[in-house]
């Protein structure tokens, strides 16, 4: 037993090395991008030579810059709005249409995720070509609802898999019709998961950037104006303090999203009737 106890101890404290290890892999380069974005020279090299916040000036006064991150908010509110409404329809009518075409569906608006960029980004572009719209706007937030389809569907079924089934039923017995089920008493029990859905869409949104290298015409987005300028080494710390900005941004939306899925799905277990 002493010896069941001991192994077990040891694989505990290698996994726990593993998880490390692998974590300072994946996060350490991120956590650099704001370090050289604080130092004088144009070079990202240690030892760092000095403190400065001139780089993050630069941003500001940038017309290239600023319509490139106004093309990315906008488009960005608009997939995410598409995409959540759609994640709705979908993962409610998957738990409750009872039907094989509401599971096939389902089950493609999940695909995406599976399928590397590069496919669905020269995919997209055949299409909006075919069908005469071209790289543009419209084409790039058809693409980022496509791309963020899949994180709201996950989010809204696994929100409406945790209200009580009893809830529904006492509706629709009591003579709500589905809509009014729907629109009178799932929606608002669901709304932190609608709120964090529409979040997380957002950001998938923002950041996407191989949809939009297809898809883009002459009104480029952030992620495509940032890697424009990692043609010039003189724009690199621009770009760090750019990508620090970004990060920050980044970490606080989706924390919050985050905090919205658990206190929704805390309330459906704290209150399952």
């Amino acid at each position: 037993m002493k010896a069941e106890r001991a192994g077990t101890k040891r694989d505990g404290r290698w996994l726990a090395l593993y998880v490390l290890a692998y974590l300072v892999f994946l996060y350490l380069p991120v956590l650099l991008i704001p370090l050289f974005s604080l130092n004088d020279p144009i070079q990202a090299a240690f030892p760092l030579q000095g403190f400065t916040l001139q780089w993050y000036k630069t941003l500001y006064g940038n017309p290239a810059l600023s319509g490139a991150l106004l093309n990315s908010l906008v488009i960005g509110v608009i997939a995410a709005s598409g995409a959540t409404l759609c994640g709705i329809t979908v993962s409610y009518m998957d738990l409750y249409g009872r039907s094989p075409l509401a599971t096939t569906i389902s089950a493609i608006a999940r695909l995406p995720i599976l399928i590397p960029g590069v496919i669905v980004g020269i995919s997209l572009l055949i299409l909006v070509n075919l069908i005469g719209l071209g790289p543009s706007r419209v084409a790039i937030v058809l693409g980022h609802i496509l791309v963020a389809l899949p994180t709201t569907v996950v989010i809204m079924r696994s929100r409406f898999a945790a209200i009580p089934k009893t809830i529904r039923e006492a509706a629709l017995d009591l003579g709500a019709t589905d809509w009014t089920t729907f629109r009178r008493v799932m929606l608002p029990l669901s709304l932190p998961a609608v709120l964090s859905a529409f979040m997380l869409a957002f950001l998938i949104s923002f950041d996407e950037f191989i949809v939009v290298f297809f898809l883009a015409g002459t009104e480029p987005t952030l992620p495509l104006y940032i890697w424009s300028q990692l043609r010039f080494p003189r724009s690199l710390p621009t770009v760090m303090a750019l990508g620090t900005v970004i990060l920050a941004v980044s970490f606080i939306i989706a924390g919050t999203a985050e905090i919205l899925r658990h206190r929704g799905l805390g309330a459906a277990r704290r209150n399952p009737a």
